[in-house]
């Protein structure tokens, strides 16, 4: 009777290895996803933040893009009001 109880703990204690080997595939194959998808995710992170790095410098080009043509638009203005001015001039005297 005893050599049946152990042999019964004996193959018990098999069973619960083998089980948990399985399982233990099943974790390391979860674990193998995750630090893929994880790897991904910081691979995106880095595209956005390089992304945004290029859109602000495009805004900054742009706003002194802008910046030049308002000075631009003041110097014309200035140029026609002294041309009105002149013709303006010329035309009472």
């Amino acid at each position: 009777m005893k050599k049946l109880a152990s042999v019964l703990g004996i193959l018990a204690l098999g069973g619960v290895f083998a089980a948990g080997c399985s399982y233990q595939t099943q974790i390391d194959q979860a674990t193998s996803q995750a630090e893929s998808s994880a790897q991904q995710a910081a691979t995106a992170a880095t595209n956005a933040q390089n992304s945004a790095n290029q859109a602000g410098q495009s805004a900054k080009t742009a706003q002194e893009a802008a910046a030049g043509a308002e000075d631009s638009v003041k110097r014309a203005n200035d140029a026609v009001a002294r041309l009105e001015a002149a013709f303006a001039s010329s035309v009472t005297k």
